[in-house]
């Protein structure tokens, strides 16, 4: 029996210019950004926390020696790398390079101070590797000799948090029992702590867990409701929010809200009961 294991090479020569870019620029000799350039860096985070960064460019006009302006550019990508790094994904092979003054200078200086963030927005991620020009081989592997069977492992619904999400498989979802909200509101209730510190704790200890915080709400028979998605997608965020002040780094956890769209019960829901069972969070493993 055949089978096909799909390799994939990343030339990091890729073509960097196929993807999006933001630029900042900075004042002679300075690696830190203006409060104008500073505000405009923050603006371009607040709209681009689902998307992956792919590398930051650092560049400086050719005043100074080439050995200064070399440093000078790396200070310039640190700089922004700390600005950002807590706030919006990188790529696991996300890649720095100051190139001093060593590239096409404009005639304007000002436009050479400069740091560029190459990204991909959230909607071009499912074709993140066709954009990276990362090419795909198929290689024969000989699997006659051996079968593989997985056994789907039955977890009690009444485990620790810590079992389900070890235990739970990547691709599939853990229900975080106990987490609730204010009405009408993504403010989680005081007996809901105990509950993200128990998360925290196991995000801290398995530094290679990777999770999307899902959002759900319950009572609305209209599963487009805009209202209801937002509301739900902000609880997802709110829990994020609280992980990543706390340390987690942000490339670990995203979030998604999906309102009415996904109960566990038909809506109208008989009862109370099954209102909470729709209004819940649950954690997608991504990677482990």
């Amino acid at each position: 029996m055949k089978s096909f294991f799909s390799l994939f090479l990343l030339f990091f020569t890729f073509t960097i210019y196929a993807q999006e870019q933001f630029v900042v620029y900075f004042d002679s000799d300075q690696f830190e950004l203006t409060s104008k350039e500073s505000k405009k860096l923050e603006d371009w985070m607040a709209v681009h926390l689902m998307d992956k960064v792919v590398a930051i460019n650092g560049y400086t006009d050719e005043d100074g020696s080439s050995a200064y302006n070399d440093t000078l550019a790396k200070k310039r990508v640190d700089f922004v790398f700390n600005k950002i790094k807590e706030n919006v994904p990188f790529r696991e092979d996300f890649k720095s390079r100051s190139f001093g003054e060593n590239f096409n200078q404009e005639k304007d200086k000002a436009k050479n101070r400069k740091v560029t963030i190459y990204f991909i927005e959230e909607k071009d991620l499912i074709r993140e590797n066709e954009i990276l020009g990362i090419e795909e081989i198929e290689i024969d592997v000989d699997t006659s000799t051996t079968e593989i069977v997985e056994v789907e492992e039955v977890i009690d619904d009444n485990a620790p948090l810590q079992d389900k999400i070890i235990k739970t498989k990547v691709g599939k979802t853990v229900i975080i029992e106990n987490i609730n909200f204010h009405y009408n509101s993504f403010a989680v209730m005081n007996e809901s702590r105990p509950v993200m510190y128990e998360l925290l704790d196991i995000m801290r200890k398995y530094p290679r867990l990777v999770i999307q915080i899902q959002g759900h709400v319950c009572c609305n028979t209209n599963p487009e409701d805009k209202y209801s998605l937002k509301l739900s997608k902000e609880r997802a965020k709110a829990m994020k929010l609280f992980l990543v002040a706390n340390g987690i780094p942000s490339q670990r956890v995203s979030f998604e809200g999906f309102g009415a769209s996904k109960p566990r019960f038909a809506i109208p829901e008989k009862d109370e009961s099954e209102r909470k069972a729709n209004r819940r969070v649950e954690i997608l493993i991504v990677n482990k």
